[in-house]
């Protein structure tokens, strides 16, 4: 073994999104792109020296050569110890609770999380912190600025780990520990859930579906949910994940998990069906024939958390981000606790959940968690509805359709416009940034405007701004109409259009969003000329 200093160059576009950098795999490939980051993030990073990070990935294709290359680089620059999922693969979620039990320094994962994989895929790398998080903006640009200037990295000339042998191996003066990645985290969820009460009612006869889509979550899926609960043998379907995620995309809505929506929706469905993401922590809910918007799946856990045996003692309070419905905040309030507003990212929830001013967290896109690590967690949602369907035992249509007769609805949907041209993207919501000081106060079609805004925020625990978060048009009943360029895609700008409608009679629960929505949907496009700018006639997406 001996240690190499390469030279190199900077590449430009190494800044890191919302969660991380994403990039086609090709990208990736080329030589000195993935070292560049990787040193990047190790000459920001203080007294790093002789401390503990957790690796691991999704296992999408070239997750095992960036872990080698990751692993010889930890080697170089002085990391002590690296603890290494098995195979390379550890879910997000499962890393956060790694880097809070251990008390290691950080941790990096390798995931696109819901982007499609592959040789012609994507794939991706993120830093996440001590406290188990995403690393903030000012690490983040750190790097980012270091990626800029940087001349050289560090490698160990070895042989590559045996990733698939559990125990400690030798890398230079690393140890490198191979471990289970699914003990300590099944541990975790014994404590937050009664496994025994979803064992008696998963016993009764209940029949649940939920679909790995041949990512991360397969493993832990197969373990907890078929081994510590007594899943009958299928109930995990695509449970091995594959390089290419099996030729899908392990993005779990109602677009992507098309195969288990339709099992759900049959007539001798499953009882209870979910889905997560390519790194685990989103997550898809479903009921026999009935879908479960993100937005309201928040807020029935907060309305039940009560009843499961890790939030008993009640919340601190909720969070969500900006573009997500407004139904935790009548939870929130009815319950007499606080409900944030943050821009989208989970990196924004962190100074919450650690000055415990919040309990749970969620997002739009299919994210929800809790102060239990610092990362949303798609498993850990699913065993939240079990655990609350094994103490109600009524049905998953039932238990919102009661939760909308007591809050309201608030009818959402979102829409997405893929693969734009980002000069077009950008020109469309600089002109409706331009619109906003005209519309307060003014009627839109049948509704009066009671705020337009660019959506700023300010941390109430560092004082922290952050700005330009998604143009936001509120109207006097309570609906939105919110515009938002996202930054998890990597080819192209996606356009994401949210649609909000606070409905409170019952007899109109059961509308189709579509429908409900449809002033809503049509404003949004002349507001914004959506048809006319993009020449697309309809959204890629509907969710």
């Amino acid at each position: 073994m001996s240690l190499r200093i390469v030279p190199t160059t900077p590449f430009p576009g190494q800044r890191p999104g919302t969660s991380g950098l994403r990039k086609p795999v090709s990208v990736f490939q080329q030589p000195h792109y993935l070292e560049n980051f990787v040193q990047s993030i190790f000459d920001v990073l203080e007294g790093s020296a002789g401390q503990t990070l957790v690796v691991g990935g999704d296992g999408r294709y070239y997750n095992r050569e960036a872990i080698q290359i990751l692993l010889k680089m930890a080697a170089a620059n002085g990391i002590g110890r690296v603890l290494v999922g098995q195979g390379g693969i550890l879910s997000t979620p499962a890393v956060s609770c790694l880097i809070r039990k251990y008390g290691a320094y950080g941790g990096i994962i390798f995931s696109a999380s819901h982007n499609p994989g592959g040789p012609q895929g994507d794939f991706g790398i993120k830093y996440n912190i001590g406290n188990g998080g995403p690393a903030p903006e000012k690490v983040t640009e750190a790097i980012y600025a270091r990626t800029q200037q940087i001349r050289e990295y560090r490698i160990l000339e070895a042989p590559d780990v045996d990733l698939d042998r559990l125990g400690e191996q030798r890398l230079g003066s690393l140890t490198v520990s191979v471990i289970d990645p699914v003990a300590d985290y099944l541990g975790l969820m014994q404590r937050l859930f009664d496994f025994e009460a979803i064992r008696d009612y998963l016993a009764s006869g209940i029949r649940i579906a939920f679909d790995a889509m041949h990512a991360v979550t397969g493993p832990y899926a197969h373990a907890i949910l078929q081994g510590s609960l007594g899943a009958p043998e299928g109930s995990v379907l695509n449970g091995q994940p594959l390089p290419d995620f099996g030729g899908g995309h392990p993005d779990p809505n109602l677009v992507h998990a098309r195969s288990l929506v339709e099992l759900l929706f049959r007539e001798d469905g499953p009882d209870f069906g979910a889905a997560s993401d390519g790194d685990g922590d989103r997550n898809l809910i479903l009921g026999r024939q009935f879908y479960v918007t993100p937005s309201d799946s928040l807020a029935v856990l907060a309305a039940n958390a009560h009843r499961v045996p890790g939030y008993r003692e009640g919340l601190a309070g909720i969070a969500r981000s900006m573009p997500t419905s407004q139904a935790a905040d009548r939870v929130a309030a009815k319950l007499g606790i606080p409900c944030y507003e943050t821009p989208t990212g989970w990196k924004f929830f962190g100074n919450l959940l650690d000055a415990g001013k919040v309990t749970l967290c969620g997002e739009e896109s299919f994210g929800t968690g809790s102060h239990h690590i610092r990362e949303k967690d798609g498993l850990w949602a699913v065993l939240f509805w079990l655990n609350i369907l094994a103490v109600r035992r009524q049905p998953v249509r039932q238990i919102v359709e009661e939760h909308w007769r007591t809050y309201g609805r608030n009818v959402y949907s979102r829409h997405d416009y893929e693969g734009l041209p980002v000069e077009v993207a950008e020109a469309l919501m600089a002109d409706l940034r331009r619109s906003l000081p005209g519309w307060v106060g003014q009627r839109l079609g049948s509704q009066l405007v009671a705020y337009a805004d660019d959506f700023s925020y300010t941390d109430p625990v560092d004082g922290s701004t952050t700005s330009h978060q998604g143009i936001r048009i509120g109207f006097e009943d309570g609906s939105r109409i919110i515009y938002r360029l996202s930054g998890t895609g990597t080819h192209g700008a996606t356009l994401r259009v949210y649609l909000e409608r606070l409905e409170l009679d019952p007899a109109r629960h059961g509308l189709d969003p579509q429908v409900a929505l449809a002033e809503q949907i049509q404003l949004a496009d002349h507001l914004a000329q959506i048809r006319a700018r993009t020449g697309r006639q309809q959204p890629d997406v509907i969710t």
